[in-house]
Order: structure tokens, then sequence, then C-alpha cells
């Protein structure tokens, strides 16, 4: 070998294992919606040595500081009383233990009491005040969620007579008044549908993140502020294991998002997972799942993205009207800066 400015034998070794990591699949992030800092900030984790699960946490921070599309974190989609509350969730895939708050109230940093929960109690799941308050005990910072924009959205929706809203078979006629409401008797099981007669949109919501690294070591999360104008105390899909994201190392992750009282119901990252199992390549496994809903609701909105533990990836979504593709990020080995991917739905 020779001396002074470095080995060429050593230059050429190191040219060699960088070749060889910049077209290996992993480590990998993949993150619904063109959240590019959000994947980014995992990708700085992952791609350092940092764990899946500190990069799934980095990376939903990420889009809680920065407020992503006004539907994660503080200062967005304000409830009925013109509140924000949060709902996260965390999941080893290795241990298969799961961390998940929702409607947290006065904390910013849902993904990381989510975190709290997993890894300082023997519990999965809290909510509500209850879950601000063990917050605090943890450290966490108590803040008001409320901006000037979260108020701005809240007083023009009072204008409007509190349109649109969730509410159904209530008197006043909910499409019409603010209430307050009492209850209807609901029309008989025969004359309802199955088939939305209006899409709701307003579902935009949520970070869903899959993280794996080298090893296969598979971590997923999610976080968002929930459905604009939702009823006080509305849980959505984000924080339920299964629904808003599912990780098994031995297979890999899946995430979802968009109208959250439709694809809870189904479980789809949980079932995205398992098509993984049985064989399915991410892309199919993603569709299998969104067919699996559409097959009791035909029109809704709603996508997932899947990986599986040796750096595959796909997604899927469900064609809706004014929804006909779906973005998502990627930042994988051998790129500089995050890949904006895109799908259309079914």
């Amino acid at each position: 070998m020779e001396g002074g400015g470095g080995s060429p034998m050593l230059l050429v070794l190191a040219a060699q294992l960088y070749a060889v990591y910049s077209q290996s699949p992993l480590p990998l992030v993949v993150n619904t919606w063109p959240f590019h800092s959000a994947t980014q900030a995992a990708w700085k984790v992952l791609s350092s040595g940092g764990s899946p699960l500190d990069a799934v946490e980095k990376g939903c921070a990420q889009c809680e500081v920065e407020q992503c599309d006004g539907t994660v974190g503080y200062g967005g989609s304000p409830d009925e009383s013109g509140e924000t509350t949060l709902d996260a969730m965390i999941m080893n895939g290795n241990t298969m233990k799961v961390g998940a708050v929702a409607n947290l109230r006065r904390i910013k940093n849902a993904i990381g009491v989510a975190r709290a929960v997993m890894e300082h109690t023997k519990h999965t799941f809290l909510v509500g005040e209850s879950a601000s308050l063990f917050a605090e005990s943890m450290g966490f910072v108590c803040e008001d969620l409320t901006t000037n924009r979260s108020l701005s959205i809240y007083s023009k929706w009072l204008d409007q007579q509190c349109q649109p809203n969730f509410r159904t078979n209530v008197t006043p006629n909910p499409e019409k008044s603010c209430g307050p409401y009492k209850p209807l008797k609901p029309l008989p099981e025969s004359k309802t549908t199955s088939i939305q007669k209006k899409v709701d949109l307003r579902s935009h919501d949520t970070i869903g993140m899959i993280a794996v690294d080298r090893s296969g070591f598979v971590a997923t999360g999610t976080s968002t502020n929930g459905a604009s104008h939702k009823i006080p105390g509305r849980v959505g899909d984000s924080p339920m294991i299964g629904a808003g994201s599912y990780a098994d190392s031995s297979v890999g992750g899946a995430a979802a998002t968009g109208d959250g009282d439709t694809m809870m119901r189904f479980l789809p990252s949980y079932q995205a997972v398992e098509n993984m199992r049985m064989g399915a390549d991410p892309t199919t496994a993603c569709q299998k799942a969104i067919a699996r809903i559409q097959k009791h609701v035909p029109v809704f909105f709603g996508a997932i993205i899947c990986a599986n533990r040796t750096g595959s990836y796909g997604a899927a979504c469900s064609k809706a009207p004014g929804f006909t593709q779906f973005r998502y990020s990627v930042y994988k080995p051998g790129r500089s800066q995050p890949l904006e991917e895109m799908v259309d739905c079914l």
C-alpha cells in the first residue's frame, strides 16, 4: 500500500462499498402525501444508523411542527367547539408493542406522547384529558393548540351555519343548522344504502410513515389533527392499531390515510400486512386492502402505503370525485433527496 494521502486500495474498497449500499433497497422511508421534510427528517435518522422507531418519531414530529397541509399538528382541523385535538400512534415491528393517543389536548408533540405510552407504561392507548395529563407528567409542555388560522376556519364554519358537519338523523336539519340537536329515529336499514351520497374530502389528513432499516426492522407511525369540524371526542383511524398503521418485522409495514370513519372499520393496514405475509407484493397488498373496503363502500376517499422487510414498496388508493391519483414520498439509498411517487386510484 502507498502511504500519504490515503491508500488507493482503501479508496477502491470504499467506492465498492458505496456502490453496494447505493444499490441496496434498504434502509427505506415511505410516507403518505408529499410531506418531503418529514421524509427527509426520518431518513437522516435512519441513514445515520438510528432505529426505525426514532426515524418514525422524528419524521412525524417534523410534520407536527410544520403543520403539514394544516391536517397534522396544532392549529388545524378545529372540531365543533373550535378546539384542535391530536391523534397519533407508533408501532415496533420487532416487539409488536404499540403506543397510541387520541383526542390529545394542549400537547403539540402527539407522536412523542404515543411513544412515551409505549415505552413508559404497560398500556397501549390513552385518550382525552387523561392522555394530556399523562403527557405533562412525562415532561411534555402544555401549550394552546389554537392559532389565528384555526380560529378563522372555525368562525367561517359558524357563519356558514356549521356546514359541513358530521351529524345525521337529528333535528333541526344538520344541513341547515348548528343545533343544538336532538336525535331522530333512524331510517330502517332496508331504506339506507352503503354507497355514500357525498364523498368527504375533508379527511385529507394524517402523515402515515413506514421505516425499515438495513436489518429489516420495521416501524410505523401516524399523526393527525383529525377531521375538520368533527364532533368533540371523535377518534379517527390514525391511532387505531391495524387501521392507521401496522408493523411486523417478519413481513413489513403499512399505513393508511383518508376517510378514517370508513377505513377504520376494515383495519386496512393490518390487512395489507397480512396480504404481504401470504405472498403478495406491496403494491398488490395495498390494492387488495382497498378493494376489500370497496366491496362495502364502493366510493370512498382513502389510500394505503405498503413496504416489505426487504425494501420493496407500493401504494393504492380508492377513486373518488376530485381524487383520482395519490402522491406519496419515498427516501431510499442512492437518492440525495426524497422521491415523490404517484399511483392512479382504483
